[in-house]
Order: structure tokens, then C-alpha cells, then sequence
């Protein structure tokens, strides 16, 4: 498995609407798995197939949250999730707002509102359906890792005085590095 470089805005690629998966196969597999260990070792709880510079609607999550039989909560269960062509339906009335980050828009962060559940219909790497009602941060983290399938960032929800003051911070963030 290999760590697949993360691409950074302004990079068009991430603009870039993201095909539907057609092929079900061992390059599948392979993409997901190299998806598993970049967002690990980011460290990340998403990523989006486009953020690695293959625009196809795939994207990998796992909140990687403390093992409940852990009573220190120093244990973090490992739980990768793999979407293919995810589709959304039914989101809820009620919102959530949750600071987020983003690995293409490294170390800056702003709350974003959301819908607080929303149905997922997606492929699992054989091309098996299936469907969930999400709700809490996975709710949040997929529409996240959803919109980079339609080139759109996290920035893209936030006024614009506050979009260009985050991408000041990061071209500042850029000079010092």
C-alpha cells in the first residue's frame, strides 16, 4: 500500500466534478486501500478519491473513535469505511454546525452548517448497494467528503470575508513553511 500525495487548494483538480465508479475491480481495491493508509497517515477521518488526484466517487471515512471498553479512552478503534458513488436523500430539517478542517485546506478551520441526518445509498468495492441513516460527525464528515466529489470545499460554505480570510491565513501559513 502506498501514501498517495494530498492535493491543496488552489489545485483545479479539486474542482473537479467526480465520475461515477464503473469498474469494480482489483485498481479499485487498490485505490481504496492506498485512500485507508494516506487518510491515516494525514491524520484524517475522510478523504475523497479527487483529493489524491483521481476524480471518481469514491471517499474513505473513519472517525477512529475510543474503544468503550477502553475506561482511559487512549485506545482508538480503527473502523474504515469505503463508499462508491454515494447519493444522498432525505436530509433532516434540524442542522448541526461543526468546526471543520480539511486536508486539502491544510490546518485551518471554520464552522460549517449541515443537515444533522441524511440517507446515504452507496456501493460497497463488489458493487453491492447499500443504504444508512446517518446522523452526529458521520452525517457531517460524509457531506464533507461528498462535496469534494462535486468540486466544492468546505470553504465554499463560508461568507466570503471569511473564505478569503482563511485562504490569507494559508498562503501566509504557505510563506513561513
Amino acid at each position: 500500500m502506498a501514501i498517495l500525495p494530498i492535493l491543496e487548494t488552489p489545485d483545479p483538480i479539486l474542482r473537479t466534478i467526480s465520475k461515477p465508479v464503473t469498474a469494480f475491480d482489483a485498481t479499485l481495491k487498490q485505490l481504496a486501500a492506498d485512500m485507508i493508509d494516506t487518510m491515516y497517515d494525514a491524520p484524517g477521518i475522510g478523504l475523497a478519491a479527487v483529493q489524491v488526484g483521481v476524480p471518481l466517487r469514491m471517499l474513505v471515512i473513519d472517525l477512529q473513535e475510543p474503544d468503550p471498553a477502553d475506561e482511559s479512552g487512549e485506545t482508538i478503534v480503527k473502523n474504515p469505511r469505503i463508499f462508491v458513488n454515494p447519493v444522498f436523500s432525505e436530509p433532516s430539517a434540524a442542522t448541526n454546525i461543526y468546526s471543520e478542517g480539511c486536508l486539502s485546506v491544510p490546518e485551518q478551520y471554520a464552522d460549517v452548517v449541515r443537515p444533522a441526518q441524511i440517507t446515504v445509498d452507496w456501493q460497497d468495492l463488489d458493487g453491492k448497494p447499500h443504504r444508512e441513516r446517518m446522523d452526529g460527525l458521520m452525517a457531517t464528515c460524509i457531506q464533507h467528503e461528498h462535496d469534494h466529489l462535486e468540486g466544492i470545499l468546505f470553504i465554499d460554505h463560508l461568507s466570503r470575508l471569511k473564505r478569503d480570510m482563511l485562504l490569507k491565513k494559508l498562503h501566509k501559513m504557505r510563506r513561513v513553511a
